[in-house]
């Protein structure tokens, strides 16, 4: 039954979500979804968490999230991220650039799940900042179970409670937490989890309400919400289209 549910589940993610499996990624779309404010024409800080879709087959399973900032004055934005092909080209996996901060994924529309704006964000970049220096993994990728681009986000998100970022369930990673820990607090910040490598664990917070993890993949229920999260579909029930401020 397990089997048929995560078979399912894939198969109708794959189709709600038309993914094409055959593009490029030299030809997938990377412009700005218009969706950040124009740091020329914005002088107050500013933080934001994205997530988006994985490339390809990839975002059947999970997705990408990044975090941008935007200091005081700044006319541009810090993204930063960990990306896999990277590490293949003996590169760090975390980078962190000048860019455009809600670049479309290789395709993938994204969306912000924190978003913060003048003193808050001030105060959170000093906080991301450091949890960037001590992200244990800079240099090291794995796909499954992590650590990879989700376990970079929620690192950040759990020293910095500013952010109050809920990770979407379908973000494979994001529970592998670091330094070898195996309990620590829920990514929002409103509970704790406890998490083997990423493998297996239990989450319980009141932004993200109960979440079971078998072998990365997530089962659980939002009874604020209300919503059941299945795997590759995330959340059934009542939306959270609207980031935390």
């Amino acid at each position: 039954m397990v089997l048929a549910l995560l078979l399912g589940s894939s198969m109708l993610m794959s189709f709600w979500g038309n993914f094409n499996l055959a593009k490029d990624h030299r030809t997938a779309d990377r412009s700005s979804a218009e969706i950040a404010p124009d740091p020329a024409e914005t002088k107050e800080a500013i933080v934001q968490v994205y997530t988006a879709r994985a490339f390809n087959w990839r975002g059947i399973f999970s997705l990408h999230s990044w975090i941008a900032t935007k200091e005081t004055g700044a006319s541009y934005y810090t993204i930063y991220q960990v990306i896999g092909w990277r590490v293949r080209r003996n590169l760090p996996a975390l980078v962190a650039l000048q860019d455009i901060p809600d670049r479309n994924w290789f395709g993938a529309r994204p969306k912000i799940i924190s978003d913060l704006r003048g003193e808050p964000a001030t105060k959170a970049i000093t906080g991301i900042n450091q949890a960037v220096e001590e992200y244990p993994y800079a240099g090291k990728y794995t796909l499954w179970p992590g650590p990879n681009s989700n376990t970079f986000t929620a690192h950040v998100a759990r020293r910095v409670p500013e952010l109050a970022a809920e990770i979407p369930s379908t973000a494979i990673g994001k529970d592998f937490l670091t330094n070898d820990s195996i309990i620590g607090p829920a990514p929002s910040g409103t509970g704790y989890q406890l998490s083997l490598y990423g493998l297996v664990g239990l989450l319980l917070a009141k932004d993200e309400g109960l979440e079971i993890n078998l072998l990365g993949l997530i089962f659980g229920i939002d009874p604020l919400g209300p919503a059941i999260k299945l795997p590759f579909i995330g959340r059934l029930g009542f939306s959270l289209d609207q980031p935390k401020t």
